[in-house]
């Protein structure tokens, strides 16, 4: 018996099956789907950590989990970035929000400041450089005076009396603490918020302390308690957060902004994005789809029978993924939206060939078993070259796409076993569309192609130069093809966890885009962090043994002599006394400006002395509104405002001034476990000296510091290493596509012209969609490089049925688009374009990106499968016939 006759008695016997108990079939199918819904529930879930995603068993991975259980205590955790209009305010808002949250032990686990603890509350001022401390000092010094009067009259009564003082007496003028212009600018600013109705407070830290910080931001690292029956474990600790947040918000003082953001934070808002993205998407792509089907058919029953058929093929597909990976990454669950399409065309080549099998059978059964046995080989084979190229994955060390080409590559075959099941079941219960219908839409559709089928052949030089010229402008193109392989630009950049990432990268202090390597003992962390300081891409290099502050007996001397010089000052500052009545002192004040203003010649210094003398005015007219207690709430607001973050600011420099020198076994605890492990490993923090976002600058850090520790890791190590590895798996992935199409085709075609024909068409899709990348100034990432691969697969069937049809219709007379497999192919095409078209619409920049390459891509391969196609083939193929 021959294969052919073998796989006609098969399909004949299944035909049997399905279209003489059609009721049983769809109950047994029907049962099974339940089943399979059931069992996806509970075994399938989404993980995003993009850190497994590529060559998990590389040298580098194995760096990375040496760091990570060396130094666990800060994995899986949220990053809040607390900002406000002050240091003041941030500090107070911080630690009012870590006490809420070290409260709440439903959602919580631990919760704590950075470098906020006794210690550094005490020793602060030894970790300043020595400049740093001498200016403190100076500041301090001209600010001494000013302190003094506050002390002696903490309100507004004996603020303002400075200023008159200032003005009156110009030896008073040292009693200001900063450039008086300067400050009358900030006091009349603050006051105008205030006057008319907004929320001010000026930072007395900022203007004496002069602090150095990249930016007026805390930081709480929460170490939240996770819930895995939600599709966002961590939805309730952050949901916690917030009504936290709200709760610090004081009405009488600037907003506090809280960002959530941090490996978790990250996550939650990826899963949140990925979840509405997705359904999203899949709406999207099914309404597209039912619209495309309801044209192919123009009829609702076959539109129907379709759409049941493929949900029932999804749940199959759900439950094969739960069984095979159990794990859905950030790569794999696009298989769920593209199976919407791959799925789908199967039941458009049964349903359009059955349309014109209805034309030529009377009975309804008969055509189907014909469409069934016509159509099934043909699936197959299509089923068979399209998962080529998704199966081409499978060998490749990036898990991402290798688990993608499992399950996308598997779910066409369970598609297709499917649509071979329950469409004809469904078909044979259903009332079969009418033959007027169907002859009045086949006859418009008839004399359309017909019209468009005779161009490529008409035009076939011109087309084939044309291609040539497109070609090579492609291929210029496909050098300059950009590459973006960081992780965060595949997430939805509006999300709250990626702008505060991105903040974060900014400011060279708080950048996460640092090295890190592990030294065994302390002798050799000693000699490599000497070694790595001194590497010209390396801004600076932390360690434990960085946190015994260096020269601290000239610091000591210092910060005595400051202690000395504010003395009861500081230590005894009192809090702010009500003020009764500070309308004399307004009065005095500007009186004493309309005296010395027309002596000032300096503009901008008569300028800010006309502004604050606007907004006294205007403190004047509201008191006088006001009632009494309206009155004294306004008072207390004008006194807060300017006024209330200086006696915060003297106590914590009371505390600073009893300072004791330091060495390594003072070192609290929890600061030793961030840098000492338990196992006796140095960890060594390595900042750099350039932007990393660009790859050049990226590279020669990482080769700078790999020349020094081989072992290093962290964020750019995982960046660099993984785009090699992806492109490198992309390239094999390429390759054993190409190599095994090829043989398949030569195999399928047992002729080099016709498997040159079939491959030339794929490689131009492939180069003209490279070239569309570029023009759309789309790179290629972690998720749509998967792109060319794929589009291998989902192209070569096309080209097999063509080259087919062009043996047999060459001739111009001839309708190359006429038949229900070309017609299946051009909707087959559109229904899959439209559902990665869908992906296009995602807000996770990943999924959108890989959307719009393959929906570039489809449409390139139906422009050489439809028009470049018959146009080589009718010059190739005349020339072989003769």
């Amino acid at each position: 018996m021959t294969f052919q006759t073998r796989s006609h008695s098969i399909f004949s016997r299944w035909a049997s099956l399905t279209l003489g108990r059609p009721f049983m079939v769809l109950s047994i199918v029907i049962l099974l789907s339940i089943l399979a819904l059931e069992y996806t529930a509970g075994h399938l879930s989404i993980n995003t950590d993009t850190a497994e995603l590529v060559a998990p068993d590389a040298p580098f991975q194995q760096n990375r989990r040496n760091f990570e259980k060396a130094f666990s205590q800060d994995l899986h955790t949220l990053l809040l970035v607390v900002e406000s209009d002050t240091p003041e305010l941030t500090k107070s808002a911080t630690k009012r929000l870590l006490r809420l949250l070290s409260a709440n032990k439903e959602h919580f686990n631990s919760a704590y400041i950075p470098n906020d603890n006794e210690f550094f509350r005490q020793n602060g001022l030894l970790y300043l450089d020595t400049d740093e401390l001498h200016n403190l000092s100076n500041n301090l010094s001209l600010a001494q005076p000013f302190i003094g009067r506050i002390a002696q009259e903490p309100n507004l009564t004996g603020f303002f009396s400075i200023f008159e003082d200032a003005l009156t007496n110009t030896d008073k003028t040292q009693d200001v603490p900063i450039d008086f212009t300067s400050l009358v600018d900030k006091v009349a600013l603050a006051l105008h918020k205030t006057i008319n109705g907004e929320n001010a407070l000026m930072s007395w830290e900022s203007m004496i302390a002069e602090k150095k910080t990249d930016s007026n931001s805390g930081f709480i690292i929460v170490a939240p308690k996770f819930d895995f029956t939600q599709i966002r474990p961590a939805e309730n600790a952050i949901d916690s957060i917030r009504k936290a947040v709200a709760q610090i918000q004081d009405p009488n003082l600037p907003a506090v902004k809280v960002w959530v953001t941090g490996e978790v934070g990250l996550e939650d808002d990826e899963l949140s994005g990925m979840s509405t993205g997705t359904f999203t998407a899949s709406i999207f792509s099914i309404v597209l789809v039912l619209f495309i089907l309801l044209v192919a058919y123009r009829s609702v029953l076959l539109t129907s029978a379709t759409l049941m058929t493929l949900a029932l093929g999804m749940l199959f597909c759900g439950a094969f993924a739960a069984f095979s990976v159990k794990e859905l990454n950030l790569i794999s669950v696009a298989f769920a939206v593209s199976n919407i399409g791959l799925g789908v065309e199967y039941a458009i080549h049964f349903c359009l060939r059955y349309r014109d099998n209805l034309i030529h059978h009377i009975h309804k059964e008969l055509a189907l078993r014909s469409t069934l046995m016509s159509t099934a080989p043909s699936l197959l084979l299509c089923a068979g070259t399209t998962s080529i190229g998704l199966y081409a994955f499978i060998p490749t060390d990036y898990k991402g796409v290798s688990e993608l080409g499992l399950l996308a590559g598997t779910s066409l075959f369970i598609c297709l076993l499917i649509t071979l099941i329950v469409l004809p079941a469904l078909l044979k219960i259903m009332p079969a569309p009418a033959k007027s219908q169907i002859n009045g839409t086949r006859n418009g559709l008839e004399k359309l192609s017909k019209k468009l089928a005779i161009l490529p052949l008409h035009y076939a030089k011109p087309i084939s130069i044309a291609t040539f010229a497109i070609a090579v402008i492609s291929i210029v193109l496909t050098f300059n093809v950009k590459t973006d392989f960081n992780p965060i630009n595949l997430r939805d950049p509006n999300t709250e966890s990626v702008i505060a990432f991105k903040n974060l990268m900014k400011g060279k202090e708080t950048t996460p885009m640092t090295l890190t390597v592990l030294a065994k003992d302390e002798n050799s962390a000693k000699a490599l962090e000497q070694k790595l300081s001194a590497l010209a891409s390396v801004d600076k290099t932390v360690s434990l043994f960085d946190f015994e502050p260096t020269g601290q007996g000239d610091k000591l001397a210092v910060i005595e002599e400051m202690g000395l010089m504010l003395g009861a000052q500081t230590q005894n500052f009192p809090a702010l006394k009500n003020d009764t009545d500070p309308v004399p002192g307004i009065k005095r004040l500007i009186k004493a400006i309309d005296t010395i203003l027309p002596q000032k010649t300096d503009a901008h210094e008569r300028t800010a002395l006309s502004n604050f003398k606007k907004e006294l005015q205007d403190i004047l007219i509201e008191l006088d509104a006001r009632q009494q207690t309206s009155r004294r709430l306004f008072i207390d607001k004008i006194q807060t405002t300017l006024l209330g973050t200086l006696p915060s600011l003297m106590n914590e420099l009371s505390d600073s001034f009893n300072a004791k020198e330091v060495t390594l076994a003072d070192l609290p605890a929890d600061i030793k476990d961030k840098w000492l492990s338990k196992n006796g490993s140095y960890r060594i923090q390595i900042f750099p000296k350039k932007d990393l976002n660009d790859l050049t600058s990226l590279e020669e850090f990482i080769t700078e510091v790999q020349s020094v520790a081989p072992e290093t890791t962290d964020l750019p190590i995982m960046y660099w290493e993984s785009m090699k590895e992806v492109i490198s798996a992309f390239q094999e992935a390429i390759v054993i596509a190409l190599i095994t199409i090829a043989l398949l085709l030569f195999a399928i075609r047992r002729n080099v012209l016709d498997t040159a024909l079939v491959m030339t068409p794929l490689i131009l899709a492939g180069l003209f969609t490279m070239a569309s990348a570029v023009l759309t100034n789309t790179p290629i990432n972690f998720a749509n490089i998967i792109a060319l691969p794929l589009l291998l697969g989902l192209g070569v069937d096309n080209g097999i049925h063509m080259v087919e049809k062009l043996h047999h219709s060459m001739s111009e007379e001839q309708n190359i688009y006429q038949s229900s497999t070309a017609r299946a192919m051009f909707y087959g095409a559109l229904t899959t374009a439209s559902s990665f078209a869908g992906l296009a619409f995602s807000p996770h920049q990943g999924i959108a990106s890989m959307g719009l390459i393959i929906t570039m891509g489809i449409f390139w391969i139906m422009v050489c499968t439809f028009i470049i196609l018959p146009a080589l083939s009718k010059l190739v193929l005349r020339v072989e016939d003769k």
